[in-house]
């Protein structure tokens, strides 16, 4: 009896460790950490929506609300860092405090206002109208892979039903790097 179990436990031990050598599981990582990864587009510009990071929220103090993306860069160059929002009130914009945008060594902080309002925008439903706000420039030097960190206190989570969890406040939709043409 007791040499049955420890033959069944002997073969269990030899299928387990040969299943975690196997290529087939290696590839499968492979697969999903390359399909988190954003790529730059093939006119340069670099998308991060907020629905696709990875995010922290905090409730009690959305102050250092985060969103990190990891970002592969094809291209060097100066790029126009503009921050979305869907938004009730374009004249103001309602973030309590600065955003806070690190891109490796190269950080900006700025306020956002409404710089442009976007209409028709198929991302937000009415009442909310969605903004683009200029944060700054940046300059990539080398062409590789990053991480990308937003900090805001417009980093909301979405309920369940689609709406934001405080229905008056704006909320981020994304930050897009724009390769300058100047």
């Amino acid at each position: 009896m007791y040499r049955n179990v420890f033959v069944l436990l002997i073969v269990a031990g030899i299928g387990l460790l040969s299943s975690c050598h196997n290529s087939g599981g290696q590839e499968d990582m492979t697969t999903v950490a390359a399909r988190n990864r954003i790529l730059q587009q093939s006119d340069g510009t670099i998308a991060l929506k907020v629905d696709k990071a990875a995010c922290y929220s905090d409730k009690m103090n959305p102050s250092s609300n985060t969103a990190e993306w990891n970002v592969v860069v094809a291209k060097s160059g100066r790029y126009d860092v503009w921050l979305s929002s869907a938004t009730k009130d374009t004249t103001n914009l309602d973030y309590r405090n600065s955003v806070k945008f690190n891109f490796q060594d190269n950080s900006l902080e700025a306020r956002p206002e409404c710089d442009k309002v976007i209409h028709n925008a198929g991302d937000v439903a009415y009442p909310y109208y969605k903004t683009d706000s200029f944060l700054g420039s940046l300059y990539i030097q080398d062409p590789g892979e990053y991480n990308v960190q937003v900090i805001s206190d417009g980093i909301r989570p979405k309920a369940k039903s689609g709406q934001d969890v405080k229905s008056t406040a704006t909320r981020m939709l994304s930050v897009v790097l724009k390769p300058t043409t100047h």
